[in-house]
């Protein structure tokens, strides 16, 4: 499955790095919880990668909607935007909150 086929769907997913855990290689700290959705595979041979926004404790994991893709333009990773069905960011609020990590890739902000 591409990861564009995922808008509008409910999907869970699992948390590797909760909010306010450091990144083991760069060291910065997550403002938002960040994982993968289990069995999928990636651009990058790795399983398809999820920020979860509007969700403001540490989690273990998440069941939410698809509600945009960061697509990168120059890398082959794109990023699932996971949010509570009653939640809707603005392109704007999604670029602020994931800018901690995606300030160093081109990207554009797909959504149905």
């Amino acid at each position: 499955m591409n990861s564009i086929d995922y808008l509008g769907k409910e999907v869970e997913v699992i948390m590797d790095r909760p909010l306010g855990s450091r990144h083991p290689k760069h060291g910065f700290i997550y403002p938002v919880n960040y994982g993968y959705l289990p069995n999928t595979v990636s651009g990058d041979g790795e399983e398809l990668d999820a920020y979860v926004l509007g969700e403001f404790k540490p989690l273990e994991k998440f069941v939410g909607i698809v509600k945009a893709i960061i697509h990168r333009t120059n890398d082959n990773d794109d990023k699932l935007v996971v949010m509570p069905k009653d939640k809707d960011y603005s392109d704007e609020q999604i670029r602020a909150l994931t800018e901690f990590q995606e300030r160093y890739f081109q990207s554009e902000i797909i959504r149905e």
